[in-house]
C-alpha cells in the first residue's frame, strides 16, 4: 500500500518537499499546478523546491527567485477561453552552481520525500537493450565524476550524488519520480541508474538504493509551448502583474502515476491525478496517439511551409494523415477484443486533434519536430512492429517515417526554416542516410531506429510507397 497516512493532512506550514530537477515550462505548467490545486484545497503540507542541473535558463531562474518562486500560468481552451492562475507551490528556486551542491543538499534533507525530474527521451542515454550507453560523452564524464565523489550533469550523475549524500545523512527512503514522455520511464530510469552505479563502482550505494528508493512509472500530458515574447505583456494586461517568468499552456491537463511510493506522497488523487496500479495502457495511448501524431503534424507542417502546429492540424491533408495513422494502425494495436483498453481510444484521438488545432497555443513545428531519431524508435516503431507481427498493413504508420525522411532531406540540404535539434542524432550518420543511393532503404536499415525490423522488406516497401504519397502532398 502507498505510504500517505502521515503526510497528507491539512496544514498551513509545508512539512515535506518535492525536489524537482529541471524547472522548465512543462514542470511549471503541469506538476506544480497539481500541487497548487492541493494547497488551494487546504492541504499545504507539501511544497516544491527546484533547480537545473546545467547553467541554462539562468534568466528565467533568476526571475523566479526574485518573485519568490511564484509565477503566472496562462491557459487557453480550444474554444478560446483564457484563464490566468497564480502558482505559488514552488517555494524554493535553487540557483545553479558547479557541482550542484545546493540541489544535492536539498535532496539529502530528511524533509525531501520525492525527487522528480523531467528528461527528454535522449537524455536517458539508453541503448536498444535498455542499458545505459556509456559511449555518450556526458554519461562517460559523469561516471568519471562519480568515481571522484562528485555530482554530475546528467540525471544519473545528479541522482547518484543525492543518494550518496542522503545515505550518509541517514535521511531515509526516497521516491524518484519521472515526469516525462519516456515509455515505462520509472522502470527504465531505475535500470539506467543501476548501470551507472555499477560503472562507478558504487555497489554499496546500489544496494542501498534498491532497498530505499522506488521509481513508479508515470504518464504526463499538457501541451506547453515555449513562452512567446509577448506573454509577459499579455499577463500584465490581464492581471496587472509584471511577471518576468510566466508560462502558457493548453487547458487540458493529465497525470497518471503508479501508486508505488516509499516515503509518502501528496494526496494528488484529490485534485485529479489518476493513481493506478499500471500506467501502461494510458502511456501507450498517449505516446502512440498524441506524441506520434504531434510529430507527424510537425514534420508535415514544416514541409508545407507552415510555422505552427495548429496550422498543420487545420490543413485537411495533414489532419487526414494523423487521423488515418491512429485509426487504421494504432487503435487496432492498443485495443483488441481479448485485451480492451481502459481508454476510449477514438474519443481520445478526437480530443488530441482538437487540442492540436487550438490556435491560441501557437506551438511551433520547430519545437515538436525535434528529436526524431529518439521519437521513431519510441513512438512509431512499436506500432510498425505489432502490425507486421499480426500480418496487417502499415500504410498509415509508414507515413510518419516517410515524412521524417523528407524532413531530414531538407535538413541535409540546409533548407529547413529553423535549426533542427536532435540529441539522439549522429549528424554524420544522418547525412549518410540522405546521401545514400536509396535513402528509403538506408533509413529503414538503421538499427538504432528500427531494432530487429531494420532492413525488413515490408517496412522498406511501405515507407517507399508512403514517400510517394508525401511527394504528391508536397506537389499540391
Amino acid at each position: 500500500m502507498p505510504d500517505t497516512t502521515d503526510v497528507t493532512a491539512a496544514s498551513s506550514t509545508p512539512c515535506f518537499t518535492v525536489l524537482h530537477l529541471g524547472l522548465g515550462s512543462f514542470h511549471r505548467a503541469h506538476q506544480a499546478v497539481y500541487l497548487q490545486r492541493l494547497i488551494d484545497a487546504g492541504d499545504a503540507r507539501w511544497s516544491l523546491s527546484g533547480g537545473n542541473l546545467r547553467p541554462d535558463m539562468a534568466e528565467t531562474l533568476a526571475a523566479l527567485a526574485a518573485q519568490g518562486g511564484a509565477y503566472t500560468l496562462e491557459t487557453v481552451s480550444p474554444a478560446g477561453e483564457v484563464h490566468y492562475q497564480r502558482i505559488e507551490a514552488l517555494r524554493e528556486v535553487i540557483p545553479y552552481a558547479p557541482g550542484i551542491p545546493a540541489l544535492v543538499a536539498r535532496g539529502a534533507d530528511p524533509a525531501t520525500r520525492i525527487v522528480s525530474f523531467t528528461v527528454t527521451e535522449a537524455g536517458y542515454a539508453l541503448d536498444d537493450a535498455g542499458r545505459l550507453d556509456t559511449r555518450v560523452p556526458e554519461v562517460a564524464a559523469d561516471i568519471a565524476r562519480a568515481l571522484q565523489g562528485q555530482a554530475g550533469e546528467t540525471i544519473y550523475g545528479a541522482v547518484c550524488a543525492i543518494l550518496r549524500a542522503r545515505r550518509a545523512a541517514q535521511a531515509g527512503p526516497l521516491t524518484l519520480l519521472n515526469c516525462d514522455n519516456l515509455r515505462h520511464n520509472g522502470d527504465r530510469f531505475r535500470a539506467g541508474l543501476r548501470d551507472f552505479l555499477a560503472h562507478a563502482g558504487l555497489d554499496d550505494l546500489a544496494a542501498w538504493a534498491e532497498a530505499h528508493t522506488r521509481c513508479p512509472n508515470a504518464m504526463v500530458d499538457r501541451i506547453t509551448p515555449r513562452p512567446p515574447p509577448e506573454l509577459r505583456a499579455r499577463v500584465r494586461a490581464a492581471t496587472g502583474r509584471d511577471d518576468a517568468a510566466p508560462v502558457t499552456a493548453e487547458s487540458f491537463l493529465q497525470w497518471v502515476i503508479e501508486d508505488r511510493f516509499i516515503a509518502g506522497r501528496p494526496g494528488w488523487e484529490r485534485v485529479g491525478v489518476e493513481m493506478v496500479a499500471s500506467v501502461a495502457p494510458y502511456e501507450e495511448a498517449k505516446i502512440r496517439i498524441l506524441n506520434a501524431s504531434h510529430s507527424c503534424i510537425a514534420w508535415a507542417g514544416t514541409l508545407a511551409g507552415l510555422q505552427f502546429i495548429h496550422e498543420g492540424t487545420r490543413t485537411p491533408a495533414i489532419h487526414r494523415m494523423a487521423w488515418e495513422y491512429v485509426t487504421h494502425d494504432v487503435i487496432p494495436c492498443l485495443s483488441r477484443p481479448v485485451a480492451p483498453s481502459p481508454v476510449n481510444l477514438p474519443a481520445y484521438r478526437d480530443v488530441v486533434l482538437e487540442r492540436f488545432g487550438n490556435p491560441a497555443i501557437r506551438d511551433t513545428n520547430q519545437r515538436v519536430a525535434a528529436d526524431g531519431f529518439a521519437k521513431i524508435p519510441g513512438f512509431i516503431a512499436p506500432t510498425v512492429r505489432e502490425r507486421l507481427a499480426q500480418g496487417q498493413p502499415i500504410d498509415g504508420v509508414a507515413m510518419l517515417p516517410a515524412l521524417f525522411l523528407a524532413f531530414l532531406q531538407r535538413w541535409h540540404h540546409g533548407l529547413l526554416p529553423y535549426a533542427y535539434e536532435d540529441q539522439a542524432m549522429d549528424p554524420d550518420a544522418a547525412h549518410a542516410i540522405c546521401d545514400a543511393p536509396d535513402p528509403v532503404a538506408a533509413l529503414c536499415a538503421d538499427a538504432a531506429l528500427w531494432g530487429g525490423l531494420a532492413n525488413d522488406a515490408r517496412l522498406v516497401d511501405a515507407v517507399r510507397r508512403a514517400g510517394a504519397r508525401v511527394a504528391a502532398f508536397l506537389a499540391g
